[in-house]
Parts: C-alpha cells; sequence; structure tokens
C-alpha cells in the first residue's frame, strides 16, 4: 500500500511525557469490553494526511482506504497512535460508532446493575453446595387481616426421637466445628452437588421431599418420626455454634387433606412470638401460579417450648401442623417473608434502567463483602441549581440487614424507596431537603447463606462498628467511614438501622439519651413520638428505649450517636404483628411494613416543618409524660414528690430499663479465623496476691512440709537467701518479691524462680524413706566477674539433704542459679523456649543477674542415689 498513512504504520512509539492525566491514572481492569492487547497494531493515531485522489484510483488503495476509515482512520488530523494500546485504559466498542474509544471502568467499580447486563451472581462459601435452580416469590397482599393463632392450652408437645427411632430423609454436611471462613466462588462447592434426600419408591410413597440449598435457605436435617411427622434441625449461623430462629426450607411430593406436623428441634431463645400467637408462613407455588396468591399464615396446635439440653446450651422447640392445598405440589415455610440479595438485585436494576428514578437515584458500589458480594450504596437527591444549595442540605443515612434473618428491614427499606422514589409532592420536597444515604444491605453474604444473625467472620456485625479490622468486618467499616465523611460536609440530621425483633409485638425504636445538653433533653425522642403518631395502628411509642448500655456499645446507633448525631436509632419491627388500634391481634404483612417507609418520610417532613407547633407538642407530652414515669418511680421508691415537681435532676437512665435486644456475648469480639491467634497472647490473668497471703500460703507450705532449718545471725550488711525449703524463716529481698505472671504461676526473680521450680518438682518425705528413691545434690560453684570469659570451678556433694544457704554479702555477691538433672526435667529460664544446661549458657542472658562486684555462681545439680558425682569440666562463657 502506498498511501500518507505508512507513518501510522510503523512500529509501536514511546507515549509522551505530556500524555493526559487521565490515561495514565485510571484504572486497568474491567469485566467489559475488548482487551486492547487483541487490537490490531495498526490502529495508531498520528498525524497524517487524506490519501491524494491518485492513489485513490487504484482499486486495492480505495479498498483500504474505506476499511480503514470504518476503524477511524482519516477522520481528522490525528489517528489512533499505537503507543496508545500499550494502555490498557483504551476500550473501542464498535457498537456505538467505528473507532469510539471510552475510558475503562476503575477497578473498585464493581459490577452494578444495569439493563445491559445481567445481575451479580451470588458468591458462596466453598463449603456450601446450591442447586442452580433459582428461587423467586411473588407479592401478594391478603384480602384479609391475618389473625393470631389462639392457643387453647391442650397443644401436644412431641418428645424428641431423634435418628435412632426415626428415619433421616433429608441431611446436609454441617461446617466443620471451627473452621473459618476462607474462599468463596459463585456456585458454591466445586464439582456435580450429592443429592442429600432420600428417593422415592414409588409413586405411593408420601415422603415428603426436602430442600434448602438456595438463597437463604437453612435446613440442615429432617426426620421422619412417623407417617406425617417430621423434626427438623435448622442449620447454625456459618462459623458458630448458635443462632438458630430464621428458617426457610421447600418440600414437594404433598398430599391434601392429611394433616402433617413439623417440630423444629434446635432452637435456642428462651422466649418466642410463637407463645404470643404467630404463625409460620406456607408459600404454594401452584396457588401462585393459577391464583396468583402468595405467602399467607398457616398453622394450628402451635407451641412452643424447651425440650433437650446439649453441650450446657438449651434447645426450644417449635412444633405445628399444617394441611397442604394440593396433591404434589411445591410447598415453601419460611420464619418471615424472605427478602434475598437477588430480590434487591432485580429492585436495583429496575430503578436503574427507569430514565426518571435514575436521574435522582446514583447508585454505587459501598465495597465488597469478604465472599466477594457487593454492599450497594444509594445516594438519593434531587439535582440543585447551584453548589451553595447543595452545601445547605441536610444528610440522612438509612441502612437495614445487618442482621441476615431479619426480613422485615428489607421490607421496610423497600417501602421508604417506593416512596422517596416517586413522583409525590412530598417526596419530591424531601429529595429537594435532603441527601439520602441508603446501604440497603449490610450484610448480602449472611442472608445469601441463610444465617440469622452473623456474618461469614462468625460475628454478629451489630456489635463491632468500633472494629479497625477493616478486612474482617469490611461492611461495617465503610459504613462507618462513608458517614465520617459525610458529617465532614454537613450535618446528619437522623440515622436509623432497620431491624426485626423476635419476642415483642408492634415496631418500635431504641435511641440514645442525650445527658451532654440541657437544651436538647427529650429532643431525641420527639421523631419516635411523632411516627407513632402517623402509625398508630403500627408504632409503639411506650415500647421504644432511650437508654444507653454498655454491653451495646458497639451497634450502630451508639456509635453514630458518639460520632455527633444526636437523632440515631434503631428500628425494631416485630416478626409478628400488631397489637394496636385496627390492625390489634393480627399479622404484619408485606405490605404493612412497606407502609412505614412512608411513615417515615411523612414523619421526616413534619420533624422538619418550618411551622414548630407539631415539634412543641410533642416535647410538651414527652415532659409531662417524664414527670409521670418520675412520680412513679419515687413512689415505688417510698420518697415523697417534689412540690415544684421538679424532674431535671433525676437520670433518665434510673427510670427506663435496658433494652431487650438479642444477646450476642458469644459472636462479639475477633472474627473466627483470629481467635486461635488471639488465645496465645490473651491469657487469663489472677488476681495479685497481696504480701499478706504469700507469707501465709509459705508458712502453711512449711508446716505441711515438716520443714525446719537453723537460724543463722548474718553479719552485719549481709543480706540471706534462703534456700528451697527453708526460704520460708528467711528475711525476702525487695527483688525476690512474688508476682503473678499471666499463667498464673508465682513469678519471681529469675533465681527465685528457678528455686521455686525445684522445689515443687522436689521428693516430697515419703518418697526419700523408700529405698532407690534418695537423692544427692552437687553444688558447682563458679568464680568470676562481670567482664571475665572463662570461671574458676569447684564441686562437692552435699548428701542428700538440699537445705543449703547462700549467703549474699556487701564484699562477695553471690547469684544462685539451681539447675536440675536426671530425674526432674531442667527448668527453663527467662525468656528461652526450651530448657538449657549450664554449658549453653550465654553472656547476655545473664547480663541482668550479675552483680557489678565479683560474683559467685552456684550450680546445684540433682543426681540419682548410688551414682558417682558426675565430673565436668569447667564451662567457659560462650562469646
Amino acid at each position: 500500500m502506498a498511501c500518507d498513512s505508512s507513518a501510522a504504520l510503523a512500529p509501536h512509539r514511546q507515549l509522551p511525557a505530556e500524555q493526559p492525566r487521565t490515561e495514565r491514572a485510571l484504572g486497568s481492569h474491567s469485566p467489559i469490553g475488548q482487551c486492547p492487547s487483541e487490537l490490531s497494531p495498526l490502529l495508531v493515531m498520528s498525524p497524517a494526511q487524506e490519501p491524494t485522489p491518485e492513489l485513490l484510483a487504484d482499486p486495492y488503495e480505495s479498498f483500504m482506504h474505506h476499511h480503514l476509515q470504518y476503524y477511524g482512520y482519516f477522520r481528522g488530523s490525528l489517528m489512533l497512535k499505537a503507543a496508545l494500546l500499550k494502555s490498557k485504559q483504551l476500550l473501542f466498542n464498535h457498537l456505538e460508532g467505528p473507532g469510539v474509544p471510552r475510558l475503562r471502568e476503575p477497578r473498585g467499580l464493581f459490577a452494578v446493575p444495569t439493563s445491559r447486563g445481567p445481575l451479580q451472581a451470588p458468591r458462596w462459601p466453598v463449603e456450601c453446595e446450591v442447586i442452580k435452580e433459582q428461587i423467586q416469590h411473588i407479592e401478594w397482599v391478603p384480602p384479609e387481616p391475618e389473625p393470631f393463632y389462639q392457643p387453647t392450652g391442650n397443644e401436644p408437645a412431641p418428645l424428641i426421637v431423634g435418628e435412632e427411632k426415626g428415619t433421616v430423609v433429608y441431611h446436609i454436611k454441617p461446617v466443620a466445628k471451627g473452621s473459618y471462613f476462607t474462599c468463596s466462588r459463585v456456585g458454591g462447592a466445586r464439582g456435580p452437588i450429592t443429592s442429600p434426600a432420600i428417593s422415592l419408591e414409588g409413586p405411593e410413597d408420601t415422603t415428603l421431599l426436602f430442600e434448602s440449598r438456595f438463597e437463604s435457605g437453612n435446613l440442615q436435617k429432617a426426620v421422619r418420626v412417623g407417617p406425617y411427622e417430621y423434626e427438623l434441625t435448622l442449620r447454625m449461623d456459618l462459623y458458630t455454634s448458635k443462632h438458630t430462629q430464621w428458617f426457610y426450607f421447600r418440600v414437594r411430593n404433598t398430599r391434601k387433606g392429611i394433616t402433617y406436623r413439623f417440630s423444629i428441634v434446635n432452637l435456642m431463645k428462651p422466649k418466642s412470638l410463637y407463645s404470643m400467637g404467630m404463625k409460620p408462613l406456607l408459600y404454594s407455588q401452584r396457588d401462585a401460579q393459577t391464583r396468583g396468591v402468595g405467602w399467607r399464615r398457616e398453622g394450628g396446635d402451635i407451641r412452643y417450648y424447651r425440650c433437650s439440653s446439649e453441650e450446657g446450651q438449651a434447645m426450644y422447640c417449635l412444633t405445628w401442623t399444617v394441611c397442604f392445598p394440593h396433591d404434589h405440589d411445591t410447598c415453601y415455610f419460611a420464619h418471615f417473608y424472605p427478602y434475598t440479595f437477588s430480590d434487591l438485585q432485580r429492585y436495583l436494576l429496575a430503578v436503574a434502567s427507569d430514565p426518571v428514578r435514575s436521574q435522582y437515584c446514583k447508585l454505587r458500589v459501598l465495597c465488597s463483602s469478604l465472599a466477594g458480594n457487593t454492599v450497594y450504596l444509594l445516594t438519593i437527591t434531587s439535582p440543585s441549581q447551584n453548589p451553595t444549595a447543595t452545601a445547605a442540605k441536610k444528610a440522612v443515612v438509612l441502612s437495614a440487614r445487618v442482621h441476615p434473618g431479619e426480613t422485615n428491614g428489607s421490607w421496610v427499606m423497600r417501602g421508604f424507596l417506593d416512596f422517596i422514589l416517586s413522583d409525590s409532592p412530598d417526596a419530591q420536597l424531601l429529595r429537594e431537603l435532603f441527601i439520602f444515604k441508603v446501604v440497603p444491605m449490610l450484610n448480602p453474604d449472611g442472608v445469601i447463606v441463610g444465617n440469622y444473625r452473623c456474618s461469614l467472620a462468625g460475628r454478629d456485625l451489630n456489635r463491632n462498628y468500633q472494629t479497625v479490622l477493616k478486612e474482617s468486618f469490611p461492611c461495617i467499616w465503610h459504613t462507618r467511614r462513608m458517614i465520617q465523611r459525610v458529617l465532614e460536609e454537613r450535618e446528619v440530621l437522623l440515622y436509623c438501622d432497620f431491624h426485626g425483633h423476635s419476642r415483642k409485638n408492634n415496631v418500635f425504636m431504641y435511641g440514645c439519651n442525650n445527658k451532654s445538653t440541657p437544651a436538647q433533653r427529650l429532643h431525641e425522642r420527639i421523631f419516635p413520638l411523632m411516627l407513632s403518631k402517623n402509625a398508630p395502628d403500627q408504632f409503639s411509642f411506650h415500647s421504644c428505649k432511650f437508654k444507653v448500655q454498655k454491653s451495646k456499645e458497639g451497634t450502630g446507633r451508639i456509635v453514630m450517636w458518639r460520632m455527633g448525631i444526636p437523632n440515631s436509632y434503631t428500628m425494631e419491627s416485630t416478626f409478628s404483628g400488631s397489637t394496636l388500634g385496627r390492625k390489634s391481634d393480627s399479622h404484619f404483612t408485606s405490605e404493612d411494613l412497606k407502609s412505614l417507609g412512608y411513615h417515615i418520610c411523612d414523619t421526616l417532613l413534619d420533624f422538619c416543618d418550618p411551622d414548630r407547633s407539631k415539634f412543641l407538642q410533642c416535647l410538651s407530652e414527652l415532659q409531662e409524660l417524664l414527670q409521670q414515669q418520675i412520680h412513679r418511680k419515687l413512689k415505688d421508691l417510698g420518697r415523697g414528690q417534689d412540690s415544684d415537681g421538679a424532674w431535671s435532676d433525676i437520670s433518665l437512665s434510673d427510670i427506663e430499663s435496658s433494652t431487650s435486644g438479642s444477646n450476642s456475648s458469644q459472636s462479639d469480639g475477633l472474627p473466627a479465623h483470629l481467635l486461635s491467634v488471639a488465645e496465645k497472647f490473651h491469657q487469663k490473668k489472677k488476681r495479685l496476691r497481696t504480701r499478706k497471703e504469700r507469707n501465709e500460703l509459705r508458712q502453711k507450705y512449711a508446716s505441711s512440709q515438716g520443714v525446719t532449718c537453723q537460724e543463722k545471725t548474718p553479719v552485719a550488711g549481709e543480706r540471706r537467701l534462703g534456700s528451697p525449703t527453708c526460704r520460708t524463716h528467711q528475711p525476702v529481698s525487695a527483688a525476690a518479691l512474688c508476682m503473678e505472671d499471666s499463667c498464673g504461676k508465682q513469678g519471681k526473680t529469675p533465681e527465685a524462680g528457678l528455686i521455686s521450680d525445684l522445689q515443687r518438682r522436689e521428693p516430697n518425705a515419703s518418697q526419700e524413706e523408700q529405698p532407690g528413691l534418695g537423692a544427692k545434690w552437687s553444688w558447682h560453684t563458679l568464680h568470676g566477674r562481670k567482664g571475665s570469659s572463662t570461671l574458676a570451678h569447684s564441686a562437692s556433694t552435699v548428701g542428700t539433704s538440699p537445705c543449703r544457704s547462700v549467703w549474699w554479702g556487701p564484699e562477695q555477691p553471690a547469684v544462685t542459679l539451681l539447675l536440675s538433672r536426671n530425674l526432674f526435667p531442667r527448668p527453663q529460664l527467662p525468656g528461652r523456649r526450651a530448657p538449657v544446661g549450664p554449658h549453653t549458657l550465654k553472656r547476655s542472658q545473664l547480663q541482668h543477674l550479675l552483680p557489678p562486684r565479683q560474683v559467685t555462681w552456684s550450680l546445684l545439680e540433682f543426681q540419682p542415689p548410688c551414682a558417682e558425682p558426675e565430673r565436668r569440666k569447667s564451662p567457659s562463657w560462650p562469646q
């Protein structure tokens, strides 16, 4: 080809120093697009001129011209440079137009749901087997309220039969005790999955077929103990030994008109809403397909009771009966309306694909979880006309599903997002006033595997908001950092984390008492009180608590409160239903919880209304309510009421009970993979004994051994260091006073520690009286100075009694090291792991033992009876 673009076909050149900064600094990885290294080296950009008409007259040259023009050549004064192909930051998508380059996405931007691609597949720990079938349920609202179950008192409490007398019909292998999360992958375990359910013997076999190896499922074992009776065991939270409350599983091969009984036998909470009329949820796939009926409350003979005890842990049983609506149907049971990670992604995909909602809802990735699943962050606000208006906006931070089994938090979040992203005038006003930062699912890993409370670190994330372990708790670490950045820019008016509660009905909040600013007293209670007025059939203000407990200092609401957010709350929604107003004694539906999201927005407008009449009215009611509580408290204490009704000197914590959240003490602290490391460095310390206690112990030991010693009056200036058996009767120097080490043993000075070691290993009197058990001790005394490299040596055998005194005078100070041999193991010297003999002692080990003057070094060696004294050369001092 003989065209003027031959220079463009030259070999690759170096990129000029004035390369644009964006081409050098942006990330170089993207899951989409063609790799630049796969492009032809002919694609270069350099100054070039349009080919002359003479060249284009040649058919071959004309063909090549049009061919290269399709790829972006001859489209101006510049052509593609070969040097740019060395950068992995440019992509060429020919669907957008010939030769149109674009920058790759930075590596930190993980896959965000868009209409152009599929949803991100959930990542599972490699220990989990996962079926390929995608589970999805329709949303449906019952036309009539679903009442609580009314106990009769005659509900049976079946005895647990177990595998010995029953037949295991479903069993998945549990995670090994003491294991921890290592890696994850899409689809879970490698290789073909096993079949944990038994096979049917024929069409007449009525055995139910169980399955739970799907998102949020957690059934571990099913035992058939009767023709239509099953005992179920739930899988505990992965890498823990507790937390069983949430359940979600599937059954097939049902029979219509037959009463089945199910009993979950390893629940751990002593109290449950099932004792107060709550019913399990049932979903029939045939009803959903034919009648459009979704989840509904079903069950009879419901009873919650204590059934057994395993390894010191009390176990509780939930039993109920149910009749399936169809033969050979596929049905699901659940503790509450499921809301999976895939459900969230489908919703976010619909938002991102909506051209209207996507204008004021920006979807970003907050971080990646331990298993590599995406934690999404939504920023919702209306575009401002100028930066000043943007800076004046306050922020509102909302989050949900830090506890994966509390799906009611996701339904409240869903209702909030539905309203705030709508075209309602109130929603538009809120978007103009505030910037909403929303984390809809804080613990996607736990949601995927079906945990009730913990993440894959085996820990309760809502007790670790103060953590510095970014790699072990990335979701809450990044959430806290995000809120810190928002606080640096603007005021955060409200923080609220959506939860579920398993022991109380209605919806309520936990907040934090404001003690620092008297002018703000009771202001943290105004928002919950307003919410109770806006949702009187659902929200109970009397169930709200505002006490800051030490055991809850790692929760999100307390950490954010200490960061400077006075209105910091945890909103608890019941798994059961309401005892208020028109909805009294009926279960909540998913639509009821979604309506709470709207009421939060409505209350936010009331809370920030420029007309302060509602605000002041609620504050007045709170003051009156608080006075009544204080008067009742004083009456209970037998004290008279103040004449003026003063209450400002009364602590709010004194009149308020503690929050009734779940006990997660066994799920606090370090993640599971660091526990074995921590045990080596955090050994329990015992209380230090006083000198009086130590002296009493010495006297008790001396009296028990029947030891006596000859007193000797020391000369002036001398100190006396007792031998192992007569030290009790000697004055104790300050250097030899006992201390306690981390192992609980009496720690002493280095030489006294060795004496104590020999003292513990010394044969008792009964042993010495037996033939063949006598002992001889050899004293090896080395003389020298601190700076000398050799020491003079002398030895003597002193018989069977090891009771000897070493005198320590001002002119001849001594250090006594007693090293046992033969029958007794050698003691460990301070700072050494392995026991050492006198011939291996190094100068550095004795520097802190040697006095500044001449040293007498006495070695006491144990020898077996009837043995010749061991002759040894004088040990040299290693250099």
